[in-house]
C-alpha cells in the first residue's frame, strides 16, 4: 500500500495514465507551436503563390500574434462553464479546421482568416492545458508537468519548423499545412482517449474576473511580460546579429537556431524541476542568469565560438523561466486558474511583441550603436522583469 492507502499497482497505473494524458497535451502543443512559427520559413513560397510581397506575407505572423493575444481571454470567457476536457477537444477541433482552411486557401485574405482562426485556440489551449497538466500530478510535480507539456512547443522549433519548411519547399506550402492538420488530428484522438474528465471547481465568472484585479495577479502578469520580453528583444534580430556582427554565413543560421532549440528544450525541462523545488527563488535566479547571458551576447558577439556557446545558453535561460512563470500565476490566482493561466499565455505573447518593438527602436534610431546595442537592451528589459519578480516574491511572503 502507498501513503494514500492505494495499492502500488493502482498507483503505477495512475501515474502511467497521467503521463500519457500529458503526452497527448504535448503533441497538441507541438502542432500549435509548428503553426505559429512555420510561416517564417515559408514566406517566399507563400508570397509567390498568392502574388503578394514578402512584407505583406509577413503580416500573416502579425495576424497570428494578434489572434493569440485577443482570442485567449475572449475564448476563455465565452467557454467559462465548459468542462476542461470538452474545451480542449473544442479548441483542437477549431485548430484543425483553421489549418485545413489554410491548406485550401485560394487567396491571401482567406489564408489570413485561417491563421487567425487557428490562433484563437493558442492561448486557451496552453492556458487550459497547463491547468489540466498540473492537476494530473502531485503538487510537488506541477511545474514539471507544465514543462513537459511546453516541451511540445520547444520541439516544434527544433523539429517541426525545419521539417515543415523542407516539406513546404519540396512539395508546396499547402502540403505543410496538411501535415500540421494531420498532427492536430492525431493529437485530438489522443486527447479523447487519454485525458480524463476533470471537473473544475464551480466558480462565477464575475468572481474570476474579480480575482484578476488583485495586485499580486497584476504583478504576476508584469513578471511574465517583462521577464520574457528580453528574450525576444534579442531573438527577433538574432539573424542580422549573427550575420552582420558575428560574421556567420547566412546558410549556417538554421543550424545555429537548432542549437538554440536544444537549449530551450533543456531549459524548459530543468526550469520545471527547479520551480517544483523552490518556485520564486529559482525563477529569480534564472532571470538573473538570462540577464547575464544577454549581456554576454553583447560583449562576445564578435567571437564566433563564444557566440555559439552564448546562443545555446540563451535558449536554456529563455525557456527556463516558462514553467515557473506559468506555475506562479496558477498559485497566485487559485480561484481563477483557467482565466489567469490563459491571460498569462497572452502576457508571454505581449512580451514577444514588446521585445521586438524595443529592439526595432534601438536599430531604427541607432541607439547605442544600433544592432550592437540590441543584446544590451534585452538585458536591461530582463532586469525590469527581475524587479517585478522580486516584488512578487515579497508579496508572496506576506
Amino acid at each position: 500500500m502507498n501513503c494514500n492507502g492505494m495499492p502500488h499497482a493502482d498507483t503505477a497505473t495512475w501515474h502511467r495514465n497521467s503521463a500519457m494524458a500529458i503526452y497527448a497535451l504535448t503533441l497538441g502543443a507541438f502542432a500549435i507551436g509548428m503553426t505559429e512559427f512555420i510561416i517564417m520559413g515559408l514566406l517566399p513560397e507563400v508570397a509567390v503563390s498568392l502574388n503578394v510581397s514578402i512584407p505583406k506575407a509577413g503580416l500573416l505572423i502579425t495576424g497570428y500574434a494578434l489572434g493569440v493575444a485577443l482570442g485567449a481571454p475572449f475564448i476563455t470567457v465565452v467557454t467559462h462553464y465548459m468542462p476542461r476536457k470538452a474545451l480542449l477537444l473544442l479548441l483542437m477541433g477549431i485548430f484543425i479546421v483553421g489549418n485545413a482552411l489554410a491548406a485550401l486557401a485560394p487567396s491571401y485574405g482567406v489564408l489570413m482568416f485561417a491563421r487567425i482562426v487557428a490562433a484563437l485556440t493558442h492561448g486557451s489551449f496552453f492556458g487550459v492545458g497547463s491547468v489540466v497538466a498540473a492537476e494530473l500530478v502531485p503538487k510537488d510535480k506541477r511545474a514539471g508537468a507544465i514543462a513537459l507539456m511546453f516541451t511540445g512547443l520547444t520541439l516544434a522549433n527544433i523539429l517541426g519548423v525545419p521539417i515543415g519548411t523542407f516539406i513546404g519547399q519540396e512539395s508546396g506550402w499547402r502540403t505543410t499545412f496538411w501535415a500540421i492538420t494531420a498532427i492536430g488530428s492525431v493529437a485530438l484522438i489522443g486527447l479523447i482517449m487519454l485525458v480524463p474528465r476533470i471537473q473544475a471547481a464551480p466558480s462565477r465568472l464575475s468572481r474570476e474576473i474579480g480575482v484578476l484585479r488583485r495586485p499580486a495577479v497584476l504583478v504576476a502578469l508584469l513578471m511574465t511580460t517583462f521577464g520574457f520580453a528580453g528574450v525576444f528583444t534579442a531573438f527577433t534580430y538574432i539573424k542580422p546579429i549573427l550575420v552582420d556582427i558575428s560574421g556567420f554565413p547566412v546558410d549556417s543560421i538554421s543550424y545555429i537556431l537548432v542549437l538554440f532549440g536544444i537549449g530551450i528544450t533543456l531549459g524548459n525541462i530543468y526550469g520545471g524541476k527547479l520551480a517544483d523545488r523552490m518556485l520564486l527563488p529559482s525563477l529569480i535566479g534564472i532571470l538573473v542568469f538570462l540577464a547575464v547571458v544577454l549581456a554576454l551576447l553583447g560583449t562576445l558577439v564578435q567571437w564566433k565560438i563564444a557566440t555559439l556557446i552564448v546562443v545555446f545558453l540563451l535558449g536554456v535561460a529563455a525557456f527556463g523561466t516558462v514553467p515557473g512563470l506559468q506555475l506562479h500565476m496558477l498559485n497566485t490566482a487559485k480561484e481563477a486558474p483557467t482565466l489567469a493561466s490563459t491571460l498569462n499565455i497572452a502576457a508571454f505573447n505581449l512580451g514577444n511583441a514588446l521585445g521586438a518593438y524595443l529592439g526595432g527602436i534601438v536599430i531604427d534610431y541607432g541607439i547605442g550603436g544600433g544592432l550592437k546595442a540590441v543584446p544590451w537592451t534585452a538585458s536591461l528589459v530582463t532586469i525590469v522583469g527581475i524587479l517585478f519578480t522580486l516584488w512578487g516574491y515579497r508579496q508572496s511572503r506576506r
